[in-house]
């Protein structure tokens, strides 16, 4: 049997990162996907280990010729699929250190701090940062975050109360917003939806995936201009959010302005050629 792969909504999802920081990774060479039948990006476990990884010292300001080695030592020694018994990484002393259920083994060494570890749970893959230096925001906060990723197919309403507080213990979470919005507006629910994706803006500032989301749910609702607001301002914030370029194209041309939508279809076409160069 195949090893399991994860698609680039997956990846957002499970490791909180941006489409766009997702992307910035894939051009920096630090993984290379597959692609699938409709050249849509493929991710491997040993992908989304890499990516949490790279983003981990990236932040620690480790440099990038270090990260780099660090990386292909890693990727070496992960094996192809979660083992049945999970999987950590940590930092132990000067070294980052893998561990599955059969022992242990060293990746290289590094002065910095890194932890993080992988388990699946009924077929889910989990990947949790742990703080070994004093954490700046309370643990329980990645918690309620995982327990909601974990609710949301079988039991919403729980979900929707552990994303809330989430936000009510970190209320800079743009990932707990951003998913909490989207949640209800899959429910339905699009009233309360907008009102979590405006008080998460006040929280979080113009953070580009709330801007997105919360434009799809304004065009949903039919309130076009508004729409339009929020896609520009989302692209304003980060230029290559591809999905954002198409949806204002689509816009532009059913508003019959085709100057417009082809400036637009043109910086999203650019940015997929991009992405498969990458």
């Amino acid at each position: 049997m195949s090893p399991h792969t994860y698609s680039i909504r997956d990846v957002e999802r499970v490791l909180r990162l941006s489409r766009s920081t997702i992307r910035g990774l894939i051009e920096g060479g630090f993984v290379a996907p597959a692609r699938g039948p409709r050249q849509q990006y493929q991710f491997s476990f040993q992908d989304l280990i890499v990516l949490r990884a790279a983003r981990a010292l990236i932040e620690a300001k480790v440099p990038r010729k270090r990260i780099r080695r660090s990386l292909e030592d890693l990727r070496r020694h992960l094996p192809e699929t979660v083992p049945l018994s999970g999987l950590s990484i940590s930092a132990v002393g000067d070294h980052v250190v893998v561990r599955d259920g059969q022992g242990h083994f060293q990746v290289d060494d590094g002065q910095y701090v890194l932890g993080f570890d992988v388990s699946v749970e009924k077929g889910v893959l989990r990947v949790v940062e742990r703080k070994v230096e004093p954490e700046p925001e309370p643990l329980e906060v990645h918690d309620w975050f995982e327990e909601a990723l974990r609710s949301e197919a079988s039991d919403p309403d729980a979900a929707r109360r552990a994303y809330e507080q989430a936000v009510k213990d970190d209320p800079a979470n743009a990932a707990a917003w951003t998913n909490w919005g989207r949640l209800l507006h899959e429910l339905n629910k699009t009233r309360e939806a907008e009102q979590i994706y405006r008080r998460a803006i006040e929280h979080c500032g113009p953070d580009a995936l709330l801007l997105f989301n919360l434009g799809v749910l304004l065009e949903d609702l039919g309130r076009t201009t508004a729409a339009l607001e929020s896609y520009q301002t989302a692209i304003v914030e980060d230029p290559n959010l591809a999905d954002c370029h198409y949806n204002l194209a689509r816009l532009y041309e059913a508003l019959g302005k085709p100057q417009h939508a082809i400036r637009h279809l043109g910086q999203y076409r650019r940015l997929e050629r991009e992405g498969d160069r990458g």
